[in-house]
This record gives C-alpha cells, sequence and structure tokens, in this order.
C-alpha cells in the first residue's frame, strides 16, 4: 500500500532548470523525514537534499545556491527545484521518506535526470 510516485526528470541543457516530485501514497501516513539522493554514473548513491516536517533544509555542497528543497504536508508531496544544472549533475534521483513513528524508511522508483553539455 506504501507508495512513492516520482516525476520531472527528463533531458535539459546545462544552465537549465527541472522540478521533480515525489508523491507519498496516503497510507504512508505523516512523513518526519523527505530526502533528495542522487546515483550517478560509477558512483555511491549520495544525499543530495533533506527537509524536516517543520521546513528545516540540508544541502550538500555541491548543490547549495541551485537545488531548493519544499514540501507540501497536506499532499504528502516533496518537490526538488534544480536550476543552474551542471552535466555532473546527471544521475538518477530517489525521494525518500521516513513516515512519522515508522520504522523503516521507503523509496521512490528513480527518475533519470540527464544534464548535456
Amino acid at each position: 500500500q506504501v507508495q512513492l510516485v516520482e516525476s520531472g526528470g527528463g533531458l535539459v541543457q546545462a544552465g537549465g532548470s527541472l522540478r521533480l516530485s515525489c508523491a507519498a501514497s496516503e497510507a504512508i501516513g505523516g512523513i518526519n523525514i523527505m530526502g533528495w539522493y542522487r546515483q550517478a554514473p560509477g558512483k555511491q548513491r549520495e544525499l543530495v537534499a533533506a527537509a524536516t516536517r517543520d521546513g528545516s533544509a540540508y544541502y550538500a555542497d555541491s548543490v547549495k545556491g541551485r537545488f531548493t528543497i519544499s514540501r507540501d504536508n497536506t499532499k504528502n508531496t516533496a518537490y526538488l527545484q534544480m536550476s543552474s544544472l551542471k552535466p555532473e549533475d546527471t544521475g538518477v534521483y530517489y525521494c525518500n521518506v521516513k513516515p512519522i513513528g515508522g520504522l523503516n524508511s521507503y523509496w521512490g522508483q528513480g527518475t533519470q535526470v540527464t544534464v548535456s553539455s
């Protein structure tokens, strides 16, 4: 019953923008932490951005000033606004959520972001 559906990935030229969305099913309930990870070819999956329920945010140094994480708690949806994209931002982006009171976190299916030079 728990499902995270990601959308918004695609192909964009360097300097362009994309907005990723991650919608959680109602079954997941309230969400404590929402985060975005990415996995570039040949690299480990890394945390890109995370947000607490009250809006406090973390960003990896590589994306500070370019990416913005946000969330709509009424819709159980997280967003990642990506601007000034660089080829090194290319990878599969995954959302991850931890429900309030839950023992486990859940992963989205991933969405491909490709930035051409």
